[in-house]
């Protein structure tokens, strides 16, 4: 499993498996997201089995599917929104890591003036 920390509150990574559930809580995490959409490849473990096995360690799941190169600002909104409200820190995942990483790129942007939100 690799993990990319990207701040002290938020580390990605690429797919995570359930069993890899159990070795992020005891790195730590105290919630996940998943930026990847179900069925992206077809050996791809859903969200519903990563949730399960989350919730079965004690950590909180959340879904957040972003599809490839089709973030929206809702997206961006939401990712935001979670990084605020759940207790970390949070690993974010998708199929690289990358999508989650552009997430949290956003958010920053946001937060130093470079990207406004819309009105």
């Amino acid at each position: 499993m690799e993990i990319k920390k990207i701040h002290d509150g938020l580390s990605v990574s690429p797919q995570i498996e359930a069993a890899y559930l159990e070795a992020i809580k005891k790195a730590g995490f105290k919630a996940i997201i998943c930026n990847r959409p179900d069925c992206e490849v077809e050996d791809q473990p859903s969200f519903a089995s990563i949730e399960a096995k989350a919730k079965d360690v004690g950590l909180t799941a959340i879904y957040l599917p972003v599809r490839p190169g089709m973030l929206t600002e809702a997206d961006v909104d939401e990712f935001e929104t979670l990084l605020a409200e759940l207790s970390g820190p949070i690993i974010a995942y998708c199929r690289t890591g990358a999508r989650s990483e552009m997430l949290w790129t956003q958010c920053e942007a946001r937060a130093i003036g470079v990207v406004e939100t819309a009105s």
